[in-house]
């Protein structure tokens, strides 16, 4: 792994639970333990488990947040000790499945692909799917075998998933580069690499957002950057957060989240930073509100959902930033950003649980248990389910109400 992601590794620890494996990792000092759940919790909506599967090792103790993806009922997904699967999204079962792994004296598996630590992806688009990997690699691979087309060699690891948008697959790697690569070769188009990577920062990397021509992403130094599709030419840049401190945790002030748009109007927000609306075409800040978060965020009708670093989850109104609730039951459970399923907010947590609460006052109506390990990925709603995996490599997928 390059210096880097040793560095992020670091920041790590000092955060919190949020990137530790395990519910163990309460004992240690000056970490608060995850608040109880309630033992007379009766929920008030029905929730089903339609399918659970474990892909490979998962994230392990990578500190990466491993997400499937899901594309015309086919679900895609990957772990960290080189497997790459496809499965029917509605019951869970085997479609194809790729090891990059070698073993023993003959090198059985795929020499193409030896030991790739899949970390960044995967994202599907046709027939293509493109991942990327701990030590700065991206592959194209044939989305309907997992067959392989094209490598490309990047200078460090690449922790979240590519976008794949017209005829360049657009990737983000953890030294703050921006690439744009051509999808039928996988050749370098373009590279951003004007960002500036403090010596501390948040495991990871908040996913790119494409929309309109532009490439947005916020950056490790708290900053909302948005750069032109076709040849990454930053348009602008604002602030998400000040980098003020007397020490370099307190400045610690990373955007490792989801960019949303909505209309013409951004959302982000930054650890030790501001939860902040910003017109998509000028980038002219719209309102900001103080807030700090690890995490993605999600949106519905005129809320804006989020969990803050405590793991305490509001809304709030889109159009003004105003508070509309906060639930603080699940303090301390280092929760995955929120995903919106219905008329509910999902989030999972470092033991494995899956919660549910209402989008009108964030009451919790619903709990779950997918595992007894860590969940750190957004949760995935398509249609009206909701896919879930841990850092061992198990996906749930849950429907509200009964099996159909």
């Amino acid at each position: 792994m390059k210096v880097m992601g040793m560095k992020r590794a670091v920041a790590v620890a000092l955060v919190g639970l949020v990137a530790l494996a395990g519910c163990h990792s309460a004992k240690k000092e000056n970490v608060q333990p995850p608040t109880p759940l309630s033992k007379d919790f009766k929920p008030t909506v029905q929730v089903t488990r339609l399918w659970r599967e474990t892909i490979g090792d998962g994230a392990g103790d990578t500190g990466v947040r491993l997400r499937p993806a899901v594309v015309d009922g086919v679900l895609y997904a990957d772990s960290a000790d080189g497997k790459l699967v496809a499965l029917d999204a509605n019951t869970g079962k085997t479609i194809w499945s790729k090891s990059s792994r070698t073993h023993g004296w003959f090198g059985w598996g795929d020499k193409k692909r030896k030991d790739a630590f899949y970390a960044g992806g995967p994202a599907v688009s046709g027939d293509l799917l493109a991942v990327g990997t701990l030590d700065g690699h991206v592959y194209g691979v044939n989305a309907k075998d997992g067959s392989p087309r094209w490598e490309a060699t990047l200078k460090s690891e690449v922790l979240a998933s590519p976008v794949i948008v017209g005829d360049l697959v657009v990737v983000r790697t953890g030294d703050g580069r921006v690439y744009g690569l051509d999808t039928a070769s996988g050749e370098r188009r373009w590279v951003y690499d004007q960002s500036e990577v403090p010596l501390l920062s948040l495991r990871g990397n908040g996913p790119l957002l494409v929309a309109n021509g532009v490439v947005f992403f916020g950056s490790d130094g708290g900053k909302l950057v948005a750069l032109r599709l076709d040849n990454g030419e930053k348009l602008w840049e604002q602030n998400l957060a000040s980098g003020e401190g007397r020490t370099e945790i307190e400045r610690l002030d990373d955007a490792d989240g989801s960019i949303l748009l909505d209309g013409r109007t951004l959302y982000g927000a930054a650890y030790h930073g501001n939860l902040v609306a910003i017109d998509g075409p000028s980038g002219r800040p719209m309102w900001a509100h103080p807030f700090s978060t690890y995490a993605s965020l999600a949106t519905k009708g005129n809320a804006l959902y989020a969990v803050d670093e405590d793991s305490q989850v509001w809304a709030f109104d889109k159009s003004s930033g105003t508070e509309m609730w906060k639930n603080d039951k699940l303090k301390y459970r280092w929760l995955t950003g929120p995903a919106v399923q219905g008329d509910y907010v999902v989030v999972g947590d470092i033991e494995g649980y899956v919660h549910w609460l209402q989008t009108g006052d964030g009451a919790l109506a619903a709990r779950e248990r997918l595992s007894r390990h860590a969940i750190r990925a957004q949760p995935l709603v398509v249609g009206d389910v909701v896919y879930l995996e841990d850092v061992e490599g198990r996906i749930g997928a849950y429907r509200l109400g009964g099996a159909r």
